[in-house]
């Protein structure tokens, strides 16, 4: 008999053990989101009996509230070679099951003289590392993408290796996929954790119903809501709360805008930009200090039903501030919406959705990592990374845990 049983339907995946000996295992993963999730992956195929934990139906956080463009292009350090190990597994998995990853490329847009210039050094840096990229002209550009405008478009910097991803779709496949994959591996989701402590040389793990479990090792990828667990870790931990505004368009299925496609704004605003010499040399135009002010960086991706999210903006809440909140800032919508028209010919586009999506992050750290008797493991806040860079990082996170 299988060791679980569920339903067919991907966005409501539920799953429940019903073999015998499920009481200890090798590594217990709270939180089945993205990073989770590869936490997982990663533990069972490496041959060790795990439990994956969802406190909800489904992975409801940053995992799902996202653009879904996997870019290690603009990612530095480290994370850019686990955005590169990523890319290839979601290629390698989608030829074995439908996650949903299309392989569009990503294209970076210049739209002044200091834009351009990072592209070319950004490109420089690319070269050096082996990692294909296409400088591409205004009209070269225009050709690929025909909404984009002449008033606005430069010069482009192309990667075609690149992949998109659907949000909302991703993680309930990915987790489909890794359940019938590895006869190890057992998901519970409306599983809230309530506590988690390590007694006699083993983590014990209580469920909110009252069932314990027993693991060698925890790994806890929660987010900001690790302080359900440990409220006085949370409380000390440096996390910032990040919130970001996006829109929908109604569905435009013949809509020339393929790939992920990132703006001025953005060269103006991640890692791997910060890197490039001139960097700290480039002024905010004045144009674009308002939308500064607010952490807009345009970026257009079109979903599979021809639909295409806007976006988007970053606020930003420590611990102890202000609660971010749901509400949704209509001067940040119109904002995005402004910007997005002086790019894309969106004369005929209608907004059908806008949503806020919220991520940790550390104000210091690249992630928080956190470690209990080497025997409980925090890792956590990954920022804006997750959807690029989770399966690399989780893989180093579980070698080094395990001792691989």
């Amino acid at each position: 008999m299988p060791d679980w049983i569920g339903n067919s339907n991907l966005s409501t995946l539920h799953f429940i053990k019903v073999s015998m000996n499920t009481s200890h295992y090798d590594v217990i993963v709270i939180g089945a989101g993205v990073l989770g999730t590869f936490h997982a992956y990663h533990a069972a195929a490496a041959g060790k009996k795990v439990l994956l934990v969802e406190k909800d139906k489904q992975p409801m956080q940053a995992t799902v509230r996202n653009f879904g463009q996997v870019v290690p292009s603009g990612m530095s350090k480290a994370w850019f070679d686990y955005g590169v190990y990523a890319t290839q597994l979601y290629k390698t998995i989608q030829a074995e099951f439908d996650l949903g990853i299309r392989q569009n490329g990503s294209v970076y847009l210049a739209s002044d003289q200091d834009e351009q210039q990072l592209l070319h050094e950004l490109k420089q840096r690319m070269d050096a590392r082996g990692y294909e990229a296409h400088l591409l002209t205004a009209q070269q550009c225009q050709q690929k993408w025909p909404a984009l405008k002449s008033s606005y478009c430069k010069e482009g910097l192309y990667f075609p290796q690149e992949v998109s991803a659907e949000p909302d779709l991703l993680i309930h496949r990915l987790l489909h996929y890794c359940i019938n994959k590895f006869t190890n591996l057992t998901y519970k989701n409306y599983a809230a954790i309530v506590a988690c402590e390590v007694t006699h040389g083993t983590v014990q793990v209580c469920y909110s119903h009252g069932e314990r479990v027993t693991a060698e090792k925890v790994i806890v990828c929660t987010g900001s809501e690790f302080k359900i667990l440990f409220a006085d870790l949370f409380a000390k931990s440096g996390i910032v709360i990040s919130k970001l505004q996006m829109l929908r368009t109604t569905p435009m299925p013949g809509l020339p805008l393929e790939g992920n496609i990132l703006t001025g704004l953005t060269t103006r605003r991640y890692e791997s930009f910060e890197e490039c010499a001139s960097f700290s040399k480039i002024k905010t135009p004045d144009h674009l200090v308002e939308l500064k002010r607010w952490g807009i960086h345009i970026l257009f991706k079109k979903a599979l039903d021809g639909s295409v999210i806007v976006g988007d903006s970053h606020e930003y809440f420590t611990i102890g501030s202000e609660e971010p909140g749901y509400e949704l800032s209509e001067h940040i919508n119109h904002l995005m919406w402004q910007e997005a028209a002086r790019i894309v010919d969106m004369r005929t586009w209608k907004v059908q959705a806008a949503w806020a999506g919220y991520y940790s992050q550390h104000a210091e750290k690249d992630i928080l990592a956190i470690d209990i008797e080497d025997k409980i493991h925090i890792r956590t806040a990954i920022g804006g990374k997750g959807m690029t860079s989770s399966a690399g990082y989780a893989q180093k996170s579980i070698h080094t845990l395990l001792g691989l």
